[in-house]
Formats: C-alpha cells, structure tokens, sequence
C-alpha cells in the first residue's frame, strides 16, 4: 500500500471514529439527562418502552448512569484517538480500537445477539467501528511491513 493510500485509510479511520465517538457521546448525555425507564428504553430501543416503565431502585438508576457516563466517555477517547491516527500515530490505532472496539463488543454480546436493539443506531455504529479498526490495523500493518 502506497503512503497515500495508507493516509487515506488512517483518515478513513479517524473519520469513521469520530462519526463513532460523537454518536456516543450523544448517547451518554441522553442516558445521564434520562430518568431510569427512559434510559433502558432508549438504549434497548426494539423493546416496547412500555415494558420498560417500571419503579426502578436507586442502584438500577446509578448503573445507568454510569452505562451513560462510560458511552460519553468512550465517545470522547475514541473521537481523540481519531486526531492521532489522522497523523498516523500507531499508538492511538490500537489503543481507539481498545476503547470503542471493546465497548461495541459488549453491546454486541449482549444488547445485538439479545435482539434488544434496533440497526439503527447501535448495530450500524458497532459496523462503524469494526470497518474503523478493519482500515487503521490494514494501514498501520501494511506501513509496517513496508518499513521491514
């Protein structure tokens, strides 16, 4: 792979993370601004919300929270992680594709394969970054075989 298209994967990359990222954050103020039943129904959005509308404990509420705080969190590292690999860091490659790579597993694992949750838009960005780490590795891989 030439330099230049090794730079257009890594900005291919960085571009899907940050699409990635900002769709996460805005999840995380959606949850944390949500009270309890609405949080679960819009993170488990293919269930019917009136399901979900239940007199939950304090804790439930907290563990959503934190859920919340950890999808902006997520959101913010890996839109970071976005501006180094735009300049080729190696370093942010894998550590973004730690960060979100790992998060969307576990949504995948359990919100997906339980068929809580509609494509749009949980499924779609678990492909967002899946494509973003499928890109960035090829890139980074492909630099470094150039270089050996």
């Amino acid at each position: 792979m030439s330099q230049t298209m090794n730079s257009v994967a890594l900005r291919t990359s960085a571009i899907l993370w940050i699409v990635w990222g900002l769709v996460h954050m805005f999840a995380g103020v959606v949850v944390l601004s949500s009270d309890t039943s609405a949080a679960v129904a819009a993170i488990a959005d293919a269930v019917d919300p009136a399901t979900l509308q239940l007199a939950y404990p304090d804790a439930a509420g907290a563990v959503i929270n934190q859920h919340g705080f950890n999808l902006f969190w997520f959101g913010l590292a890996t839109t970071v992680g976005a501006v180094f690999i735009w300049r080729g860091s190696a370093v942010a490659i894998f550590v973004t594709a730690m960060v979100g790579g790992l998060a969307d597993l576990g949504y995948f694992i359990f919100l997906d394969l339980g068929g809580h949750v509609n494509f749009m838009p949980g499924t779609l960005m678990t492909l967002v970054s899946s494509a973003a780490i499928i890109v960035s590795f090829a890139a980074y891989f492909r630099r470094s075989n150039a270089h050996a």
